[in-house]
């Protein structure tokens, strides 16, 4: 059957393993990926998977050609599957393997390959045994997932019944996975990336270097790192915009630059790049302060109005967040700042609940009522409606309570209202880790004039 090479058209006898094809030819595998559902295609839900599952292979210098969304209907599934199997290395679908009589894709997929379906009794224990701990029994409906592809291998699903596949035919790898993010994401990276790795189908390191900053734009972030990036011909680099923060991704291009070279570049720009660097890799704002207070044995607690809980939504997201984060408050309304976190009727009265003042005593209000070391806060016009002539749309204000001091800060994000509260969460995280990183050198200059002075007597 054909497969795509670089645009190239190549045939692949039947019998060559996927072993055989990765050794017999250095190429780029064309990935295509179905993402099945008719939540997807009638609004209701976002098409995360895509995000998703592109990050990850890019992240191991794989790139998906295409992605189609697929109903939730047996002959739509056929035509899909048949194009993109009959084009591509590898395809990968998101759903459909769940229990409901709508859930097709098992079926739909063994007809075009013209294979059959064979039960697989230890997926049916594994269900039992799920159902069982939730003092509940296995309908008959969830045999349907005990069905798998003649030749394919089980995925386990540790956080859900539905099993993914793994099939290697035709020269081909198809991988079927679950349609619940919470089920699909840990099968990717627990058994789909080691598969893929073993096969030599995944580079042996990192794609590319990738370094994470906020509070510079990107013209003059380009004009900063120029002079480090033109001693490094044939480097690629690529710039990655997303509310505020910038990803530069330094990989190899016409010359093929090293990890340890790569490192060495990526510690350059750290250098030149100072406060507005955070990151290496993907790790976000939030897990920079909770190693910031975990490692000083300090907590926080939040208090924002406009952004509803985002900002007290992104610390949990931290496994083992409760080692630092107090708690979160979500005042809305006037009445909600004063009688929760204690902001003064009359510092709203006087000036207004979008204010520095009154951001301030959401932060000091908040730390007080969890006893935590420092408090943050946000309050502002997320719009669309709303604002001053002082304070238009998009304001926002961020307030600091510290063991050294209070503080607030001002800042404008004009754009759509989810965009809006996006932008407000990653500054207010952009502030805090800046001041936490300044008080952490006074204190680090404090200590130094006491050892001076003790030395001088």
């Amino acid at each position: 059957m054909p497969i795509l090479k670089n645009c190239a058209l190549y045939v692949i006898p039947r019998q060559l393993t996927i072993q055989n094809i990765t050794k017999a030819m250095d190429f780029t595998p064309r990935i295509e990926l179905l993402t099945l559902g008719d939540e997807l295609l009638l609004g209701i839900r976002e098409n995360a998977h895509l995000k998703y599952i592109g990050g990850q292979l890019e992240r191991h210098g794989l790139t998906l050609a295409r992605n189609m969304v697929v109903m939730d209907d047996s002959d739509e599934i056929k035509t899909a599957f048949l194009n993109s199997w009959e084009r591509s290395n590898i395809v990968i679908t998101t759903g459909g393997l769940a229990a409901a009589r709508v859930n097709n894709t098992r079926e739909a997929i063994a007809e075009v390959l013209r294979l059959s379906l064979e039960f697989v009794p230890k997926v049916q224990k594994s269900i039992e045994a799920d159902f069982l701990a939730m003092g509940r029994t296995m309908g008959k409906r969830f045999l349907r997932q005990c069905f798998k592809l003649a030749g394919s291998d089980v995925l386990p699903n540790d956080f859900g019944t539905a099993p993914g596949l793994w099939l290697e035919y035709d020269g081909r790898i198809l991988i079927m996975l679950p349609g619940m993010a919470s089920e699909l994401r840990p099968m990717f990276e627990n058994y789909v990336i080691p598969r893929l790795q073993d096969r030599s189908l995944l580079k042996p390191c990192h794609a590319y270097l990738q370094l994470r900053t906020i509070g510079i734009d990107e013209a003059r972030l380009e004009e900063l790192l120029a002079p480090v990036l033109a001693q490094y011909p044939g480097l690629a680099v690529n710039y990655c915009l997303y509310q505020g923060i910038i990803d530069i991704r330094l990989s190899s291009d016409v010359v093929a630059y090293s990890w340890e070279e790569l490192k060495k570049i990526g510690a350059e720009c750290r250098e030149l790049l100072g406060e507005d660097f955070f990151a290496y890799g993907h790790e976000n704002l939030a897990d920079g302060i909770f190693d910031q207070l975990r490692a000083m044995e300090k907590t926080l607690a939040i208090a924002e109005s406009c952004t509803g809980g985002k900002l007290s939504d992104a610390f949990t997201n931290i496994p083992g967040a409760s080692k630092v984060f107090a708690g979160g408050i979500v005042c809305y309304s006037n009445e909600a700042k004063t009688h929760i976190v204690d902001v003064p009727d009359a510092l709203i009265q006087q000036h207004g609940a979008v204010s520095a003042e009154v951001a301030v005593a959401m932060a000091t209000g908040v730390a007080e009522k969890f006893s935590s070391s420092y408090g943050l806060s946000i309050t502002g016009f997320a719009g669309p409606g709303g604002g001053t002539a002082e304070n238009p749309v998009g304001t926002i204000y961020i307030g600091y309570h510290s063991p050294s001091g209070v503080w607030a800060h001002k800042v404008m994000y004009p754009g759509q209202r989810e965009a809006v509260k996006v932008r407000a969460v990653n500054a207010a995280f952009d502030w805090m880790r800046r001041k936490l990183a300044q008080d952490k050198l006074e204190d680090y200059l404090a200590d130094m004039d006491l050892d001076t002075q003790e030395y001088l007597g």
